[in-house]
């Protein structure tokens, strides 16, 4: 009796060390740069940048005509008109050059913002898809954090990942 339940403890333990483990690895600057979602986002706030340029452009030649009429009405002005006529310019200026860096930050935190949830997302489409899919790890390599150091080609499932990612956002 007492050596049954041995055998069958070690039987136990034997077919429990058996199971086999599935492991893949992604690139993950493949994926994220891969990603249509990315794309997007990169080409939504290109054009709002661009929208921004001109706007400034436009804000700077406005100001540079004013700053023409401005030297123009000094020259006629008395002394003390003229300094607080350049004054008054040089407050706009800086009130102009605030509200641009200001628009800028602003824009780029919005940007910021969108490809850290981005990347939340993929990170949880991955988690998903191992599930999904039985692997026990999914690895993530990059070329400044490189935590695979070798993996045979089957085990990457970047482009797999890539493919099922873009399907999964061409669907929304």
């Amino acid at each position: 009796m007492k050596n049954a339940i041995y055998v069958l403890a070690y039987l136990l333990v034997c077919f429990s060390c058996q199971t086999e483990k599935k492991i893949g690895y992604v690139e993950n600057g493949t994926v994220i740069n891969g990603y249509q979602e990315k794309k997007d986002i990169e080409s939504k706030y290109q054009t709002m940048e661009s929208r921004f340029n001109k706007k400034a452009d436009s804000i700077g030649k406005a100001f540079q005509l004013e700053v023409q009429q401005t030297q123009i009405d000094a020259r006629r002005a008395t002394q003390k008109r003229a300094q607080e006529l350049m004054q008054g310019l040089q407050q706009k200026q800086q009130l102009l050059q605030q509200q641009m860096q200001l628009e800028q930050q602003q824009l780029a935190q919005a940007f910021q913002a969108e490809i850290d949830s981005l990347i939340v997302k993929v990170k949880d489409f991955v988690k998903t898809y191992g599930k999904d899919h039985n692997y026990t790890y999914i690895l993530g390599t990059s070329d400044a954090a490189a935590s695979v150091l070798y993996g045979i080609e089957e085990n990457n499932l970047t482009q797999v990942i890539l493919d099922a990612l873009n399907a999964n956002y061409s669907k929304e």
